[in-house]
């Protein structure tokens, strides 16, 4: 556990303490059910406070999720701490107030939080998308580029370019119906790496005219796409 999660949990623990204490120090333990009502509700939304981090879609945005997620649970709970205070220092002789007060501010706050989650998930989704995309296109371009550079054969050298500028040039953007195409253009030039490297120029020649057709066919079909 990180030195800042120890110091977190240890702030949490704090309140739990100070609150508990004052709490049955200067009310004591019996209480009315309207009084246990806010208590629970105030445990309640601390508690949402606290597992708020563990509802975080990692990501490329994380922070920016985080900080929304909790600025939801924090007011969440600020304003249960301060409506459960109100009816804790008035108790009432009946739980309708504030119960359906409590119910109403739960409810309220599980819609908010659940949207907000939900739109979370969908950026980060289109997030991790749009990685794999630029991956294919920067992974195939980085080992193509190598790759000319330990060609000495002119012809050989000269079709690999080709596929290297066809490559660099493709469109980053991609189609999930595409993916198995984009796999098999990593693979083979993964195995047009093994026959340079073998100096098996005929062998690379004919790979790389292949490949070529291959990714003009990935990039058609996704500009048919489009």
């Amino acid at each position: 556990m990180k030195k800042t999660d120890i110091l977190w949990r240890i702030m949490e623990t704090i309140f739990l303490v100070i609150f508990n204490v004052v709490f049955f120090l200067l009310a004591g333990f019996e209480h009315s059910a309207s009084v246990w009502i806010s208590y629970v509700f105030i445990h309640f939304s601390f508690a949402m406070l606290i597992i708020t981090p563990f509802l975080i879609r990692k990501g490329k945005s994380s922070w920016l999720f985080g900080a929304t997620i909790y600025s939801i649970s924090a007011f969440y709970f600020a304003v249960a701490l301060i409506v459960g205070i109100v009816f804790i220092f008035i108790d009432p002789e009946s739980i309708n107030a504030p119960l359906v007060t409590q119910l109403i501010l739960a409810g309220l706050y599980g819609i908010v939080l659940i949207a907000n989650l939900i739109a979370n998930e969908k950026t980060a989704d289109a997030e991790e998308k749009r990685q794999y995309e630029i991956a294919y296109v920067k992974n195939a371009s980085v080992k193509l580029k190598n790759m000319l550079d330990n060609i000495d054969d002119k012809s050989t050298k000269k079709q690999v370019e080709k596929v290297y500028d066809a490559v660099n040039s493709s469109p980053v953007k991609s189609h999930s119906s595409l993916s198995q195409l984009e796999n098999d253009i990593l693979q083979s030039i993964s195995e047009l790496e093994d026959v340079v490297e073998a100096e098996n120029n005929d062998g690379a020649v004919s790979l790389a005219k292949s490949l070529l057709s291959t990714v003009n066919e990935r990039n058609m079909r996704l500009k048919s796409l489009n």
